[in-house]
């Protein structure tokens, strides 16, 4: 007979209009990485929240050892091993790495904070397992991915041998996966066991022992991973065949959408200029995407394109129209769209209903608006129709607070407002952050349709097969330059990293 550390029985939890878990089990083996896989909105997140104590089930047991337990918040959680990696980090933007890491469990000495012994722990940490960061800046000036760090060190200063990773690898690079797989093998070679939350099959078939599916808030089955395949799993997590490959036909080039010309633009988190002197043009009918690892600069290209951050130098045109110094509104009434990389600062209100935050950069317009007065019928259909075509869950549709929804049904509800807006540019950062299979190739199409239906998309992407599949043309960026364009036809995976991370550089670009 299996002996698990940590089983979770019928477990059952509502929420308004929806039942998030339906009768769910599931068991976890000492030393086993356990993949959860599922939709976007299928109850996973929910089910490792009951797990860590920020919900509380209406049905079911948890067990650990054998031992029925009672976990009423993540304290219990954290006295019983259990640490978790949240999807939407959990950490106070205005206080250090180091304040973070150690909020509520800070080491004192007659009530006196010991910072210095904390920071050696935390360094040693870091160390150990290759997540270096810098103890003493502030999270609002850090990267998404580093965010991510600090969450692992989290978890890691508290001594937790349950260690739960909600989507850990939708903000990381290639790279920075490749070496999260290495620290999660390591951490199960030492004994500790690991719940893995993620959409991206290819990782759970390098790293996982088994997986357990869930679809629409059911349990579909476990399955030992070295016994099945992609192809089984999509299906198992959807209910269809998926298909893996994007269609792409030759590109229709027209004229000019973008122009970008000698842009710089300085760096929050250090003195140095985080984009240098870039220069380059989007044409109507193609996909240009810029690659690199997180941290060189495409956040802040991204930021000065779409007016969220002053340029130290140069310009910026759009349709041949200077939209340097342009607001944020002026840009999307000018014909950009903007699906940002961090959803939750930049993409949603996340206490407006799901309707408000869909018709945001609409709402003046004499289809929701008369007199000053907001059209909610016209609204509220139209809402209606992007959830169904872009088949975003939510608890009660049009009305759902945006903050109740799922990850991947939040970005959906960007995407669909985004793409479906009048535009001439599509900047697309992450699109398919967090999504599932089924939404990922959902998305492709319709980037694509953008794409040949005469629009102009800029793609910033981490995932090396989107960047592959879907550009025309690669940009890469390295220390806020743009080092190498290449055409996807004439390249390899291999010959980009070496260009993302620096080894290689083409010369006509300069130094």
């Amino acid at each position: 007979m299996d002996k698990y550390i940590i089983e979770m029985l019928n477990i059952t939890k509502v929420f308004p209009g929806i039942i998030a878990n339906d009768n769910v089990t599931l068991k976890l083996r000492k030393g086993e990485i356990h993949a959860l896989l599922g939709e976007n909105g299928a109850g996973k997140s929910t089910l490792m929240s009951i797990l860590f104590g920020l919900y509380q089930a209406e049905q079911g047991e948890i067990k650990k050892n054998g031992q029925t337990v009672q976990i009423n918040n993540p304290n219990d959680a954290n006295a019983l091993g259990i640490g978790m990696v949240h999807q939407h980090f959990k950490l106070v933007e205005i206080f250090t790495v180091l304040e973070n890491i150690i909020l509520g469990v800070e080491p004192n000495k007659m009530g006196f904070l010991q910072k210095n012994e904390a920071r050696e722990k935390i360094m040693k940490l870091s160390e150990q397992y290759g997540l270096k960061v810098n103890p003493d800046v502030l999270v609002e000036k850090i990267s998404v991915g580093m965010q991510q760090r600090v969450e692992i060190l989290k978890m890691l200063y508290r001594d937790n041998d349950i260690l739960i990773f909600d989507e850990p690898t939708a903000v990381l690079t290639p790279q920075e996966i490749d070496e999260l797989m290495d620290i999660m093998r390591g951490f199960a070679k030492e004994g500790k066991s690991i719940l893995f939350i993620t959409h991206k099959l290819n990782e759970i078939i390098a790293v996982a022992d088994r997986c357990t599916v869930l679809r629409k808030g059911k349990f579909v089955g476990t399955v030992d991973i070295e016994n099945t395949t992609k192809e089984e799993l999509s299906h198992m997590m959807v209910g269809r065949e998926v298909s893996f490959v994007v269609n792409k036909s030759e590109a229709d080039i027209k004229e000019n959408v973008l122009s970008v010309r000698n842009v710089s633009v300085s760096s929050e988190s250090h003195k140095n200029l985080a984009v240098k002197d870039v220069s380059f043009d989007v044409h109507a009918g193609e996909i240009v995407c810029v690659a690199g690892i997180d941290g060189n600069g495409q956040t802040e290209l991204v930021s000065a394109l779409t007016g969220l951050q002053k340029l130290e130098g140069g310009q910026i045109s759009l349709c041949g129209e200077d939209i340097t110094r342009a607001s944020i509104r002026s840009r999307s009434k000018a014909g950009m769209s903007h699906i940002p990389e961090d959803r939750h600062k930049h993409g949603l209100v996340m206490d407006y209903s799901l309707e408000d935050n869909i018709v945001l950069q609409r709402y003046w317009q004499p289809e929701f608006q008369k007199k000053g007065f907001i059209k909610k019928r016209a609204v509220r259909d139209y809402a209606k129709h992007l959830i169904d075509q872009y088949d975003v869950r939510s608890g009660q549709g049009p009305i759902t607070i945006a903050r109740s929804m799922s990850g991947g049904n939040q970005q959906k509800a960007i995407v669909a407002r985004e793409i479906d807006k009048e535009h001439k540019l599509l900047v697309a950062v992450q699109p398919t952050r967090g999504l599932d299979v089924g939404a990922i190739e959902y998305i492709h199409k319709q980037l694509m349709e953008s794409r040949d239906s005469g629009k102009a998309v800029l793609l910033v992407s981490l995932e090396l097969d989107e960047v592959m599949n879907l550009s025309d043309r690669i940009l890469v960026m390295y220390e806020g330059e743009i080092v190498g364009e290449l055409n996807p036809k004439n390249t390899t995976v291999q010959e980009l990293g070496l260009y993302m991370s620096g080894a290689k550089r083409d010369m006509s670009k300069g130094e």
